[in-house]
């Protein structure tokens, strides 16, 4: 079986080479991958983990081999998955309870977007608990994670703001449901209840600000890679809470799947559209390692096998 690993070479971070198959636990089923995802932390963690390792979270394909305690979906199935490595390959056995199963109108390359930002988005969301008619900022709107959390709580009722980082970037998120886009923290208008933060820096500091009393922070990453300057003043009159989130450490992980299922659903439904800035084949991957690292891709970028 063919798989890309890590080679620890910045000049060309993954290559395909042969490797063994998967061996599947009981409650795993193998899927035959027919697109694969990217995203930013895969970067991070290809430039420290050692030649050999094998990198992908992303995957969507159908089902060659059921999981044996018979859980999850038929061979033949066509699925989308979030596994935890390994998944940059033609196959890999994912668990069933982070498997869901797409409709025959949702494509393998849409499918292959949801899992890590699909997942942030609607999770990432559901910590401000109802959102109509409420205000949502959703900062790095731009992004995998942003485009996703812009149409779906916009779906939800909630009028967004999108921040991107700069002008031209993010035009079109005002067709999938911002509305209003905003370049850069400096210009909020008015109060939020509810701040989705991926940016880090002065920019977490501004939503802080920015919030109304008893909002929500909920920050899921650090983009701009800086710390954010906050004291005892910037909290003179704030009672927004700030809540750290990671995909991972949300409850009920078993509930992975059915929320994949979801996503994809409301894709076949039209009410999601997934952004895919790139798309090419898995026999080179640079341009879109390459691409997405230096941000010049909006959405998602996707592999093909």
């Amino acid at each position: 079986m063919r798989a890309l690993v890590n080679t620890a070479n910045p000049e060309k971070p993954v290559e395909i080479r042969e490797v063994e198959e998967p061996t599947p636990a009981t409650n795993e089923a193998i899927v035959e991958v027919r697109a694969m995802a990217i995203n930013r932390g895969e970067l991070r963690l290809m430039a420290g983990r050692p030649e050999g390792w094998r990198p992908g979270q992303d995957v969507a394909g159908i089902v060659v081999r059921p999981a044996d305690d018979g859980s999850g979906p038929a061979e033949g199935d066509r699925v989308v998955a979030l596994v935890d490595q390994a998944g940059w390959a033609e196959r890999v056995a994912a668990p069933t309870t982070r498997i869901g199963i797409l409709p025959r109108n949702v494509s393998f390359e849409a499918a292959a977007t949801l899992p890590v930002a699909g997942l942030t988005a609607l999770r990432a969301l559901r910590v401000g608990g109802s959102l109509l008619g409420s205000r949502v900022l959703i900062t790095g709107a731009a992004g995998g994670v942003g485009h996703f959390a812009v149409q779906l709580a916009s779906h939800a009722g909630a009028y967004v703001t999108a921040v991107v980082g700069r002008p031209g970037r993010g035009d079109h998120l005002g067709e999938l449901g911002a509305d209003e886009v905003i370049v850069g923290y400096e210009e909020y208008n008015g109060r939020f209840d509810l701040a989705l933060e991926s940016v880090g820096g002065m920019s977490l500091a501004s939503c802080l600000h920015a919030m109304a009393a008893d909002g929500t922070i909920v920050v899921f990453g650090n983009s701009a890679g800086e710390d954010t300057p906050l004291s005892f003043r910037d909290f003179r009159g704030a009672r927004a809470r700030i809540h750290g989130f990671h995909v991972y450490g949300t409850l009920e992980p078993p509930t992975f799947g059915e929320d994949l299922g979801l996503l994809a659903s409301l894709i076949a439904s039209g009410d999601l559209k997934p952004q895919v800035g790139y798309e090419g084949s898995w026999q080179d991957p640079r341009p879109a390692v390459f691409a997405l690292r230096d941000r010049e891709i909006e959405g998602k970028a996707v592999l093909q096998v």
